[in-house]
């Protein structure tokens, strides 16, 4: 069943701003021919003046009390709890994720706006000690002013919130612009904010395309880019912000994340979490797995497993409680998979599933694709080993020892999401200390974050300034207090303080 179609507004300085002669439309990706709504195609003049709302109303909100700005998340909590199925169901008309994923994001999203609320009453500093007995050191952390948040779509409501909710409980205010494909979802992210009364110009709202992003990044009144999305994307806004000398950026870009499946691991279990990092969401995720790497001993058995259960998924539509995933985002997703799909075939690949668009009668309209699944010896040469497809599309790649997987694993200029299926706990220790990634499980898929930790990468994956609770210090900065309770100065080190 279609939903009423959205009527998209900038909002800006508290006020909805209708959308003027140039506008795009949110397109269903499980139906081409479902229009999801109507949106303004913003201008870097809509950038600018949501900028500077963001600008007018930073010192107010920063003098604000922390715990009442931790009560502005406590009522989006509040309401976002109320709205949680009507959410779920617009979030998977309009990215194409199954119901039940949807459910699960929009319920990430309130867990971090609750953990948002509860550092509210949490210190915003340290006291430390000083060399003279007279002295208070202090170490508090201030907000950093106005925060632009630009978001992919495929987690478009938890993703937001993981920026929005720590920059704005620290006192920054925000100028968030969604993607492009999921503008809905966006603007009623928006709509639940101004419903738990956050003050005027504290969170603005413009949509568009990667013109309105480079006129954020470009203005120099924004001082922190929270940016998740393309390595080529974050390098454009890193390169950008260079010119601004205290801005920080906070990237998280793209993956080739694997999961390691050992010699001694309980194969059930590895299959099943292989499966679910490779093919949950369609491969769609960051921390999607691209790759899978079996020891040389069991891949046979592994691998029969694994292409059997792969040909089984049930991909559909994502409101049906049956699909196990639906489509892609787009056209050019979907391409960019079949492409990928190609290149490993010519690579030399031993095809287990050769996955493609699926002929269905009843998903012709739609973005779908089966997955793709097949073997290769590992080479630094080889691109569909190397390359993000973004989509399901996988690798199984064998290994002789556990020092060979760590070294198969980090082949890539990527560093996201990793997983290690084994019972061996010395096996664990071996690739937490030598793999290079941001996020590790054992016994897990390489799937799976939540908001109480940093969620990031290194090398082209991250900066170094992780996202969810890791994202404070990127928001905030660090100053020093000392207070000299004497009657006379004395120095530190020693340093004579005679006049």
């Amino acid at each position: 069943m279609s939903l009423p179609r959205i009527v998209g507004k900038h909002f800006v300085a508290g006020h909805w701003l209708p959308a003027g002669q140039d506008t795009f439309a949110s397109i269903s990706p499980s139906n081409r021919n479902e229009v999801i709504g109507i949106f303004p195609a913003g201008t870097p003049e809509n950038a600018h003046d949501a900028v500077a709302a963001g600008k007018a109303a930073f010192p107010g909100w920063k003098r604000t009390s922390r715990i009442l700005r931790a009560e502005c998340f406590d009522r989006l909590a509040r309401i976002i709890d109320r709205e949680t199925d009507s959410l779920a169901r617009l979030m998977a008309h309009e990215c194409g994720k199954t119901l039940a994923e949807c459910r699960a994001e929009v319920i990430e999203g309130l867990h971090m706006v609750q953990y948002v609320f509860g550092t509210g009453r949490m210190p915003i500093g340290t006291i430390v000690a000083s060399e003279i007995d007279e002295k208070d050191a202090f170490v508090r952390r201030k907000p950093k002013g106005v925060v632009a948040v630009i978001t992919p779509w495929n987690f478009p409501f938890a993703v937001p919130l993981w920026m929005l909710g720590p920059s704005l409980v620290e006192g920054n205010t925000a100028v968030f612009k969604p993607s492009e494909d999921t503008p809905g979802i966006g603007q009623r992210l928006v709509e639940l904010f101004v419903e738990a009364d956050f003050p005027e110009g504290t969170i603005n709202l413009v949509h568009g395309d990667g013109k309105v992003g480079e006129a954020l990044v470009r203005n120099r009144d924004i001082s922190v880019v929270l940016f998740t999305g393309s390595y080529d994307v974050g390098h454009r806004i890193q390169q950008l912000s260079a010119d601004f000398p205290d801005r920080i950026v906070a990237a998280e870009m793209g993956s080739k994340s694997a999961v390691i499946v050992c010699e001694d691991a309980n194969l059930d279990l590895g299959v099943n979490a292989a499966i679910l990092s490779a093919f949950k969401t369609s491969g769609q995720r960051c921390v999607s797995a691209g790759r899978i790497l079996v020891s040389d001993k069991i891949i046979d058995e592994f691998a029969k497993r694994y292409a059997s259960t792969a040909k089984r998924l049930r991909v559909g539509d994502p409101l049906d409680p049956l699909t196990f995933t639906g489509p892609l985002i787009n056209d050019t997703a979907v391409q960019k998979v079949l492409g990928y799909n190609q290149l490993a075939k010519d690579e030399g690949a031993t095809v287990l599933v050769d996955g493609g668009r699926i002929l269905d009668s009843k998903l012709k309209d739609g973005n779908f694709l089966s997955p793709f699944v097949y073997r290769l010896e590992h080479s630094s040469h080889v691109r569909s080993l190397r390359e993000e497809a973004f989509g399901p599309h996988v690798a199984l790649i064998p290994f002789k020892t556990n020092d060979d997987a760590v070294r198969i694993y980090n082949d890539t200029d990527y560093g996201l999401s990793m997983a290690v299926i084994t019972e061996n706990y010395r096996t664990m220790r071996l690739f937490r200390e030598e793999c290079e990634f941001g996020m590790g499980y054992v016994n897990l898929p390489c799937i799976g974050a939540e908001v109480h930790l940093p969620f990031g990468g290194v090398k082209k994956s991250g900066n170094g300034h992780p996202s969810a609770a890791g994202l404070v210090d990127a928001v905030t900065h660090k100053v020093a207090w000392t207070v000299n309770h004497g009657t006379e100065i004395r120095m530190a080190q020693g340093l004579s303080a005679s006049v």
